[in-house]
């Protein structure tokens, strides 16, 4: 199911959002002060092509400077990516097919607002990791 799920979901939404966050991420890598931004977009980008079966635990060891990344983030690209995801449910909600893809893309905008001390995890590994 979950294939199946990732399959419409890269047709309908997911090459878009992945394109967009690719975009972000080279804009981030080329000013070089923000290549760690640019990191963390392409890896959602990874994570926006194939979402289902995976999820997104927050990193505990994430320290003030992830924090501070956040803000700024949260800032120049965090919004815009958020708006697109918001922009992408709203036709995916009206159809009846649509409605877990349209979830599942509100569910990947927190990611995209504070992606730095997050980490992109298998569901199944997703319990081991909040027992470290």
């Amino acid at each position: 199911m979950r294939t199946l799920l990732n399959v419409i979901w890269l047709v309908f939404a997911g090459i878009w959002l992945a394109i967009a966050y690719v975009l972000a991420g080279i804009i981030c890598c080329v000013l070089i002060i923000t290549i760690p931004f640019g990191i963390a977009s392409f890896r959602i980008a990874a994570y926006a092509l194939w979402p289902f079966g995976r999820t997104v635990v927050r990193d505990p060891d994430a320290g003030v400077f992830s924090l501070i990344g956040n803000v700024i983030w949260f800032v120049v690209a965090g919004v815009w990516l958020a708006i697109g995801h918001v922009l992408t449910s709203i036709p995916l909600f009206l159809s009846i097919i649509g409605i877990p893809l349209a979830v599942a893309n509100i569910k990947l905008i927190p990611v995209s607002l504070l992606p730095l001390g997050a980490r992109i995890v298998d569901v199944n590994e997703a319990e081991t990791f909040y027992r470290r």
